[in-house]
C-alpha cells in the first residue's frame, strides 16, 4: 500500500535535527536501532544543517539544505544546490585518491544528503591557520588538489554537461558578495561590475565555488574536501581566488604571523600554477588577482563577511588594499602580496 497524502506531506517537511535523524535511518533501514548512534551537530555554515552520526554502521554526516541562509541581510538559495553537491563528489571521488567523501544516501524529497565523514581527529585547515598553525605543505597540497579537479574537468567534457548551470553560484556568491559589495562601494562598483562581466565569459573548468580552509579536513597532512554546493562550470581563478583570499585575510588578523600566512599562499599558487601543466585559458593569474581584490572586501563589507575580523581599523586597512589590488590589477600574484604585506604593518 503506497504512502497517504498526509503521510507524505509530512517526510517532505523533514527538518533535519540530533533527535530526528536516528529515527529517520532506523526507518529506512541504514541502522537497526536508533539507540546506538551517537549523533551531534557540526558548523553547516549559513546555508545547511550538519549532523555527523557514529554507531555500528561507522560514521557518517547528514546535511539538508535550507532555503533562506541564517545571516542578517535577506538571502535565499534554491535548496535543488543539495543534489549537485552530491552528484559532484560522485564525479570526483573516483579520480580524487580519497580527497572527498563517498555519497551514501540521497533524498530528494527532504533536500538532504549522507556522506562517509573524515577520519576520526580530523581538524579543518581553518582552524589550524587560526590558531598560528600555518603549514606550507598543507597550502601545497590544497594548490595541487585544485589543480587536479582542474586538470581532471577540463579533461572530461561530462563535467561541463553536468554542472553548467551557475544559479546557485550567482545567488551564492556573485550577487552576496560581488554585486553587494558594488552597492556599499560606489568607487570600486565599475571594477566589480567589470570582473563579474569578464569572469562570466571565462567557461574552462569545474569551480568548487567554496574552495576555503574551513571544508578542508586535514589529518596526517591529507585533505578531505567537502561542501560543493557551489560548484559549477565557469572560470577556475575564483576558486584560486577564494583559497588565496582566506590566507590573505588572516594575515590581517594575525598580523605577527602575516609572514607565515604570505609564504603559505605563495606556495599554495606555485603549487597549483605548476601542476595545472598548460596556461590556464582566460589570463588565469590575472583573473586570479583581480578576484582576491574582489573577495577581500566582499569579506568585510558583502553579505557574508569573516566573523574573526571585528576591529574597524583592521578592515578599513583591508579595504584599503583590497581597492588598490582591484583597482590596479598588480601583474602578478606576488606584487599582490607585497602589497598585502605592507597594508598588514600596523601604524
Amino acid at each position: 500500500m503506497g504512502a497517504s497524502n498526509s503521510d507524505l506531506k509530512k517526510t517532505a517537511e523533514f527538518h533535519l535535527t540530533p533527535e530526528g535523524l536516528g529515527n529517520y535511518l532506523a526507518k529506512r533501514g541504514f541502522v537497526r536501532d536508533a539507540n546506538q548512534l551517537s549523533i551531534r551537530e557540526l558548523g553547516g555554515g549559513v546555508s545547511n544543517v550538519v549532523l555527523q552520526v557514529e554507531g555500528p554502521q561507522g560514521r557518517w554526516v547528514a546535511k539538508q539544505s535550507l532555503g533562506k541562509l541564517r545571516v542578517k541581510d535577506d538571502w535565499r538559495s534554491s535548496r535543488d544546490r543539495i543534489f549537485r553537491e552530491a552528484a559532484a563528489i560522485e564525479c570526483l571521488s573516483p579520480v580524487l585518491d580519497g580527497a572527498v567523501p563517498k555519497v551514501v544516501h540521497v533524498d530528494r524529497e527532504n533536500y538532504l544528503y549522507i556522506m562517509t565523514a573524515a577520519p576520526d581527529r580530523s581538524v579543518t585547515w581553518k582552524q589550524l591557520l587560526l590558531n598560528g598553525e600555518v603549514s606550507t605543505e598543507i597550502a601545497v597540497a590544497a594548490g595541487k588538489l585544485l589543480a587536479k579537479i582542474i586538470n581532471v574537468s577540463r579533461a572530461d567534457a561530462a563535467f561541463k554537461r553536468q554542472f553548467s548551470d551557475q544559479t546557485v553560484f550567482d545567488e551564492l556568491r556573485i550577487d552576496p558578495y560581488y554585486r553587494t559589495t558594488a552597492t556599499r562601494h560606489s568607487d570600486i562598483a565599475g571594477p566589480l561590475k567589470q570582473l563579474i562581466q569578464d569572469s562570466c565569459k571565462i567557461q574552462t573548468a569545474l569551480v568548487h565555488g567554496d574552495y576555503s580552509p574551513k571544508n578542508m579536513l586535514v589529518r596526517d597532512g591529507q585533505i578531505l574536501l567537502i561542501d560543493f554546493e557551489v560548484v559549477h562550470w565557469g572560470d577556475p581563478a575564483f576558486d584560486s581566488a577564494f583559497l588565496l583570499n582566506h590566507l590573505v585575510l588572516k594575515s590581517f588578523h594575525r598580523p605577527q604571523d602575516a609572514g607565515l600566512y604570505l609564504q603559505a599562499a605563495s606556495a599554495c599558487w606555485q603549487a597549483l600554477k605548476t601542476d595545472i601543466g598548460e596556461p590556464a585559458e582566460g589570463g588565469f593569474e590575472s583573473m586570479t588577482v583581480r578576484h582576491l581584490g574582489g573577495l577581500m572586501v566582499a569579506r568585510i563589507d558583502g553579505k557574508s563577511p569573516v566573523e574573526y575580523i571585528r576591529d574597524d581599523g583592521i578592515k578599513a586597512r583591508v579595504r584599503k588594499v583590497a581597492k588598490q589590488i582591484l583597482v590596479e590589477q598588480p601583474r602578478s600574484l606576488d606584487e599582490a602580496f607585497v602589497q598585502v604585506e605592507r597594508g598588514t604593518a600596523r601604524k
